[in-house]
């Protein structure tokens, strides 16, 4: 699943938050600066499906929008077995939400 979100956060403050959050929801795995100043890419696995036991890779890419604004790419894949949990959609749409809530984003579609 993959979604675009808008925060009302400069660039810099998005950063901090979204590393937050998912740093909050899983084990970090790398932060990738995209170029200078323009953007950020933040990785994390966290815990998926029936009783958090799917491994989830969520990349969230955070880009400046402008000054006072910033862009996230949210997506989050899981290797799914024989049942199909939906688990890497599952775990965008919680992550997505508390993204919202900390940060008071606008979905931009995706």
């Amino acid at each position: 699943m993959r979604s675009t979100y808008l925060y009302p956060l400069p660039f810099d403050d998005a950063v901090k938050r979204v590393s937050r959050v998912l740093g909050s929801a899983g084990r970090a795995v790398e932060t990738v600066p995209v170029g200078s100043d323009e953007g950020e890419t933040i990785r994390v696995v966290a815990n998926g499906g029936a009783g958090g036991l799917n491994p989830v890779m969520v990349t969230a890419r955070v880009l400046k929008a402008d000054e006072d604004s910033s862009e996230v790419w949210l997506r989050a894949a899981a290797k799914e077995g024989l049942i199909r949990q939906r688990a890497g959609e599952k775990t965008a749409a919680r992550l997505a939400a508390l993204l919202s809530g900390a940060t008071g984003a606008d979905s931009a579609g995706g």
